[in-house]
């Protein structure tokens, strides 16, 4: 089992209708990484400042997450993002963001993450993306994530990615922005055409859509009474299923959709808490029965 996460590792502080909490630990790689440790080993790649937790270290390394690739900067801070969301979770508003060491970030592959047969591609610059996909050799399966600001500014370094990448991680926005086209479907069978063989379109609190060069498959949200901290959704559903198609060293139609299922269990389970907490107390017991849970919920 060998997956590779590139990404930030961030401090958040985060603020809802009901509550704040300040310089909780967030980021991309972290919550993927996370989510991925249920499933497979995983490997991060990132960067931190010298004011990161020691003891969130130590966790991550009990979620036999792999480390050696997370560059640790004396003397600098490490990532943060200050967020406001409103009664709609889906809608959220940055108030402060500093980059701090990630300003640096030029991702160095460790030789024994090389050989890696998965690679995901977390939201940083489509360059340094590209860069990375020139350090690894011949992975089995390479997916990214993006935002609008790459879209918007580096589309002709990110479109290079696409063509690359087997699947591109994305939410309804973005795909629509990427496109052009207002109709999901329609944006799904575009990006397809752009290179991936598979788009995963994240769609919140409404499930998810995979879209393949020979199937469509969707999944409904699991029902949450109440969102405490949608941070890191996202990158928890990508963990979830690229963990488990690492696992299972398969590309077949049932383990994508299977893949989907549980990408959108290991969102359900993030939103439950702040930042990576809901993971501190989280056993896999809990995530097959919620994966049960899902399959009997979807039956008919």
């Amino acid at each position: 089992m060998s997956l590779v996460i590139v990404g930030s590792v961030a401090f958040d502080t985060v603020e809802t209708p009901s509550a704040r909490r300040e310089r909780i630990v967030g980021g991309s790689c972290t919550h993927c990484a996370l989510a991925a440790s249920y499933f497979t080993r995983p490997k991060i790649v990132g960067v931190v400042g010298e004011d990161f937790p020691a003891e969130t270290l130590a966790f991550l390394r009990r979620r036999r997450i792999d480390l050696k690739g997370l560059n640790v900067v004396p003397g600098g801070k490490t990532f943060f993002w200050q967020g406001r969301y409103g009664p709609d979770p889906n809608e959220r508003e940055t108030v402060q963001l500093d980059v701090n060491v990630f300003a640096d970030f030029n991702p160095e592959i460790p030789p024994s993450y090389r050989n890696a047969e998965t690679v995901f591609l977390a939201n940083i610059d489509p360059d340094l993306q590209e860069a990375i996909l020139r350090q690894v050799r011949r992975p089995r399966l390479t997916a990214m994530d993006t935002i609008n600001h790459w879209i918007q500014n580096k589309r002709e370094a990110l479109l290079r990615v696409l063509r690359e990448v087997d699947i591109l991680f994305a939410n309804d926005e973005e795909i629509r922005l990427l496109t052009g086209e207002r109709n999901l479907i329609a944006a799904g069978r575009r990006v397809l055409d752009m290179g991936p063989r598979y788009v995963a379109l994240k769609k919140g609190e409404h499930g998810a859509m995979v879209f393949g060069r020979d199937f469509f498959f969707g999944i409904v949200s699991h029902p949450c009474g109440e969102v405490v901290d949608p941070t890191g959704a996202g990158d928890s559903f990508a963990g979830g299923f690229l963990g488990y198609l690492d696992a299972r060293k398969t590309l077949s139609a049932m383990a994508i959709k299977r893949a989907a299922a549980y990408g959108s269990v290991m969102a359900s389970f993030t939103i439950e808490d702040f930042g990576i907490d809901r993971f501190r107390t989280l056993r896999k017991s809990e995530v097959e029965a919620r994966f049960a849970a899902f399959r009997r919920m979807a039956a008919f």
